[in-house]
């Protein structure tokens, strides 16, 4: 069973949820059908964590509206390890600090369900570099001694590393990409996996009802795409208007300008992304959003080149269904987000009058959902023991391994609902030990070597 500490959060928690959903009723009220063009304005509920260009920490991160029009962001994580080409002089001119402990983790049980898991235990790996003599080698920006953050160097440093788009949970209704307990969480994959973590920030309901959410989780992947053939166009006018002789730093990436002068090339991931190894992971109901943005990336097949969705992560996904299942019987009245408050939540996210419990964000398994469940990509789907919404995932997983899908499920004993990515239980054996599985099993996918990651 769950701790004592995590028993009494959870009523906490329970209470300040009601309160904000009944907060969201009366916004819905004064809504009445006014259209808001997108933008959603309250006040912050969570930390908020500033976003930093530096690698203090081992990720640099820094924040772009990719939309003005819906106000969708995103925060773009940047792991240290892009600096691959001066990877002597990091370790020559870095300390290495070592934290975690194994002797938890006999505590955890993690069933897979239809694969085996091999998990090794090293610990956290944390480096900082020295910003002395290399930091111009390097790319950070100088201001009279003092490091601004990270810009690319023209044919230097440019180790391409995967894209992971990232889906935050709170039920439609609340949470962000920026808050304090998703900046950790981020961080902690970029690093554990050796990616670009892009956080999206989409819009919230219930001022802005499906579909946009799952719309402005396919305009990020869009926007990868363009982002990547303007960085190519780029490049071609930077070669002819330099003679094929090296650029100067200022003039990398900087071509290509909207009608305000702005670049419309986002740096670090021209300099070192590669959209070809694109993961999605979603949390809670950023699950949905992302296996919404899988199969829609599915369907446009090359139309997306050169981007590639290789694989997802479903995070205890916010599926649910008409008919219910054992644990939505037995479960009802679980930890942190109960059947009650979340049937709440979607009310307010589904259309006003097309209240569904079936409906295709919903339910996973709804018939006539397209496209055809043997094209969908290697989805791994993380559940609790004590989750209500579990038995819905555990059945969308089977279904997916009855085309020949591979779509393992990693259960944890003891979990509640968002135990990796609630700010709470974000620091536990737990949460870091499903951090570390996560990465193991994506690196299947995108490692360039071939797929010597096993599980």
């Amino acid at each position: 069973m769950p701790s004592v500490a995590v028993k009494l959060y959870s009523v906490f928690f329970k209470f300040m949820l009601k309160h904000r959903l009944q907060n969201r009723i009366q916004i819905d009220d004064t809504i009445n059908g006014s259209q808001h063009f997108g933008v959603t304005s309250r006040p912050n509920e969570e930390s908020i964590a500033a976003s930093n260009p530096l690698f203090t920490d081992g990720v640099a991160t820094k924040d772009l509206h990719v939309d003005p029009g819906t106000s969708v962001s995103i925060r773009i994580f940047l792991p240290e390890t892009c600096l691959g080409s001066h990877e002597s002089d990091l370790k020559s001119k870095s300390t290495i600090r070592v934290s975690g402990s194994d002797s938890n983790q006999g505590l955890l049980r993690r069933n897979s369900y239809g694969n085996q898991t091999h998990v090794q235990r090293n610990g956290f790996n944390h480096r900082r570099s020295s910003l002395g003599s290399v930091a111009d080698d390097l790319g950070l920006k100088s201001e009279n001694g003092v490091y601004r953050g990270y810009s690319p160097v023209t044919g230097k440093n440019c180790r391409k590393l995967p894209v992971m788009l990232q889906f935050h949970g709170g039920g439609f209704v609340s949470g962000s990409n920026d808050s304090t307990a998703n900046d950790l969480f981020c961080r902690r994959i970029a690093k554990l996996c050796d990616v670009i973590v892009l956080a999206v920030g989409y819009r919230l309901a219930p001022e802005n009802r499906y579909p946009a959410a799952f719309e402005d989780g396919l305009k990020v992947l869009h926007w990868l795409a363009k982002q990547v053939n303007l960085a190519e166009c780029s490049k071609s006018i930077g070669s002819r208007r330099g003679g094929g002789a090296d650029l100067k730093k200022s003039d990398t990436y900087g071509h290509i300008a909207d009608a305000f002068g702005a670049s419309l090339v986002e740096p670090w991931l021209a300099a070192h992304g590669d959209p070809s190894r694109c993961v999605l992971l979603g949390v809670s109901c950023g699950g949905n959003i992302a296996d919404y943005v899988a199969r829609k990336a599915v369907e446009a097949g090359k139309l997306l080149d050169p981007v590639k969705v290789v694989a997802q992560v479903l995070m205890y996904p916010f599926f649910i269904g008409s008919v219910p299942t054992h644990s939505e019987i037995k479960l009802a009245n679980s930890y942190f987000y109960d059947k009650t408050l979340c049937t709440l939540a979607w009310k307010l996210f589904l259309p006003e009058g097309e209240f569904d419990l079936d409906h295709p964000a919903a339910n996973p398994l709804t018939p006539g959902r397209g496209p055809p469940l043997k094209r969908m990509p290697p989805t791994l789907t993380v559940i609790a023991e004590h989750d209500w919404m579990r038995d819905r995932a555990i059945a969308y997983s089977e279904e997916l391994r009855k085309v020949n899908v591979d779509a393992p499920v990693l259960e944890y004993k003891d979990a509640v609902h968002e135990f990796a990515t609630l700010d709470m239980l974000l620091k536990t054996p737990q949460a870091q030990a499903c951090a570390e599985d996560i990465a193991i099993w994506v690196k299947k996918y995108i490692s360039l070597r071939g797929h010597e990651f096993s599980y």
